[in-house]
């Protein structure tokens, strides 16, 4: 048997079990499989790991170390031609990564596990209100996703929550890079139907307030960050709300790590070094917020 009708074959889900989560990532890259094939492996590993008896935000930090070891890619929504729901569990850039995590997981936990199912709930995370239409409906601005996120129950941002109003400082405004970069965005640069809608976007955006623990002060309230919980990292970018995004994971010896596709040339990986160290690193970088995935049964 060669190594993709191996890796391929019903006998990987039993093995997954006995090898370490996060070398699941390099095997299926390594066999060149297609998103259907990982999307069923992913929920092979599930159940023979039991992950749908587990609480969400296990589930989600087992299915994101399933992930390590996989190519970033950047720029893999940004396909030519009329908007529409593009798959790709072979490359990911940090949006996609934490969002796979966040969809499989939900899946996982539902029981809805065909890849009708997860194409479903990607939509669902994916675009405002769940529904395609154009390019404006998918969800450009993370502060804007998790909004929408929790109107539809999926995710609640809790930073102001868990670190407390006095700890807390507000993200800048105006938020407005898309539209102050128009020509970076090959679907607003010479649409003006987009450009418009995503203006509009930016404006109701502006009138919310949303906040961020800053860098400085995590190393004293990491302890309030819940394995699992899906990290936004503040900017000081002009025009920008976050910058990466991530899954809070808590190590063995208690310390707060930060797992993500990092950057072109990189691969899927939590940081060797607590969260608060690896901000400390990126001048750009200035704090977190923190959103929290609802339980489901």
């Amino acid at each position: 048997m060669d190594r993709r009708t191996f890796i391929t074959s019903s006998t990987l889900a039993t093995l997954a079990s006995s090898f370490p989560t996060k070398l699941f990532g390099g095997l299926m890259q390594d066999a060149g499989l297609s998103d259907e094939q990982i999307c069923k492996l992913k929920f092979d590993l599930a159940v023979s790991q039991n992950l749908a008896s587990k609480p969400i935000n296990e589930v989600i930090v087992e299915i994101g170390k399933s992930f390590i070891g996989v190519d970033y890619a950047g720029h893999t929504l940004e396909e030519d031609g009329p908007e529409k729901l593009v798959i790709n569990l072979r490359a990911l850039d940090c949006v996609t990564f934490y969002e796979n995590c966040v969809t499989l997981a939900r899946c996982i936990k539902m029981k809805k596990t065909t890849f009708d199912d997860y194409k479903a709930q990607l939509q669902f995370l994916r675009y405002r209100d769940g529904k395609i239409d154009g390019y404006p409906s998918r969800l450009h601005y993370t502060t804007d996703y998790w909004y929408n996120a929790e109107k539809k129950g999926i995710m609640k941002l809790v930073t102001k929550e868990i670190f407390g109003e006095k700890n807390v400082v507000e993200i800048p405004r105006p938020i407005n890079f898309m539209t102050t970069h128009r020509a970076s965005y090959k679907h607003l640069a010479t649409n003006d139907a987009n450009f418009e809608k995503i203006k509009a976007q930016e404006d109701d955006l502006n009138k919310r307030v949303n906040y961020f623990m800053p860098k400085g002060n995590l190393h004293m309230f990491a302890d309030n960050v819940q394995h699992g919980d899906v990290i936004g990292i503040a900017t000081n970018i002009e025009g920008m709300d976050i910058s990466h995004t991530g899954v809070a994971v808590r190590m063995p010896n208690g310390a707060l790590h930060f797992m993500h596709a990092p950057i072109f040339g990189k691969k899927v990986q939590i940081t060797d070094i607590p969260m608060h160290d690896y901000l400390a690193k990126n001048s750009k970088q200035t704090g977190i917020i923190v959103a929290r995935v609802s339980e489901i049964g």
